[in-house]
């Protein structure tokens, strides 16, 4: 009991915090550094829509703001069977907007992979519907492209109403990441990019295959398959904001999650030493599918052994889960940091656990 005890807290706390620690040391004794330079090749943007009536417009004009040479940039936005007047907006559009109108949703996937195919920039930028880009967002993920030995460049995505208290704990798990993001970058590649702003050689595009959730790790991690670097670059902003309804911002974690289980399944070299970020893919992504085991192992082998120590050790940890029960019954509690922090925390891995169960049961998780 004593030996599950510590594998499991020395696990867990490796996931959420010796992981990070290992890359500062490796950043502090070699630094790859990006060179950067002003570089302006014909970009790509790169939307999926479905059902985007209300978001479209406004994005489409945060896009023609942009600071980046017009005649250099194209939008390309797929409606993937949309039911609204997402397909209507896009045809109203002049260039450089080019709809492509897909009758029967198929999915983000295939969306994506038709709007590369009448792509035709140098540079790909792959964007959501939802975001805003500050003006120089695309200027600094081209700037990165001017190092040959970069393939694969993410943004960052900034959370508005981190002062909120319901998303106090959210926050310090986005800031956790942007560390993490950084570090990994610094030493070498990060192992997933954002979602929302990232962008890739266009030769170095692999088809996301039918039904995949996550294309910001698929795309990347085949970029750095074929020996290129994947880098994270801060300055370059989309901004979005939390989800205040109830459960949606536990719904976002879920199909994430599922995410890194399907491309398991769709990609299984990724455990193999083919990959050659294998080392960071299970440091950063699959151990952390694996805390919601190891929790509540820690909780019984510390009640079992029993005695003043481990004694102490089960009621501190009864106490984080009944602050968390409290946070999520009583949402005016999330105003006590470590109230707050432990409802996130107890949420984040129950939401891996569900994914496991959607998995396991191949239950579809729709983006």
């Amino acid at each position: 009991m004593k030996v599950l005890f510590w594998m499991c807290l020395a696990l867990t706390g490796y996931a959420y915090f010796g992981y990070g620690v290992l890359l500062w040391i490796c950043v502090s004794l070699r630094r790859q550094s990006i060179q950067k330079a002003d570089y302006t090749p014909d970009v790509s943007i790169i939307i999926a829509a479905r059902n985007e009536e209300a978001n479209l417009p406004s994005k489409l004009e945060n896009l023609r703001m942009l600071d980046y040479p017009k005649e250099r940039l194209e939008i390309v936005v797929t409606s993937d069977g949309s039911t609204d007047r997402t397909a209507e907006i896009l045809l109203e559009q002049p260039p450089p907007v080019v709809p492509i109108l897909l009758e029967e949703s198929g999915g983000k996937a295939r969306a994506l992979n038709a709007a590369v195919d009448r792509a035709k920039g140098e540079i790909l930028v792959f964007l959501d519907a939802r975001q805003f880009l500050e003006p120089n967002a695309i200027s600094e993920l081209t700037s990165c492209f001017a190092d040959p030995t970069v393939g694969a460049v993410s943004g960052e995505l900034l959370l508005e109403d981190f002062g909120a208290h319901s998303h106090e704990g959210l926050g310090i798990y986005w800031k956790i990441e942007k560390i993490v993001r950084k570090l990994e970058s610094a030493s070498g590649s990060v192992v997933g990019v954002t979602g929302a702003i990232y962008a890739i050689r266009r030769e170095l595009y692999t088809t996301i295959p039918p039904g995949t959730i996550l294309d910001d790790v698929f795309v990347p991690m085949n970029v750095a398959r074929q020996g290129k670097r994947v880098v994270f670059e801060p300055a370059a902003i989309a901004r979005d904001r939390f989800f205040n309804e109830k459960g949606k911002e536990f719904s976002r974690k879920v199909r994430t999650l599922t995410g890194n289980y399907q491309l398991l399944q769709l990609a299984p070299w990724l455990l193999s030493p083919s990959n050659p970020l294998l080392f960071r893919f299970v440091s950063h992504k699959l151990l952390r599918l694996l805390i919601p085991v190891f929790l509540p192992l820690m909780v019984i082998a510390s009640g079992v052994l029993g005695g003043p120590f481990y004694g102490a050790i089960f009621w501190l940890q009864v106490l984080f889960y009944v602050a968390a029960a409290c946070g999520s019954l009583i949402p005016s509690a999330k105003r006590f940091k470590p109230v707050g922090i432990a409802c996130t925390f107890v949420m984040l891995n129950t939401a891996a656990a569900v994914a496991f169960y959607n998995f396991a049961v191949g239950k579809k998780v729709w983006l």
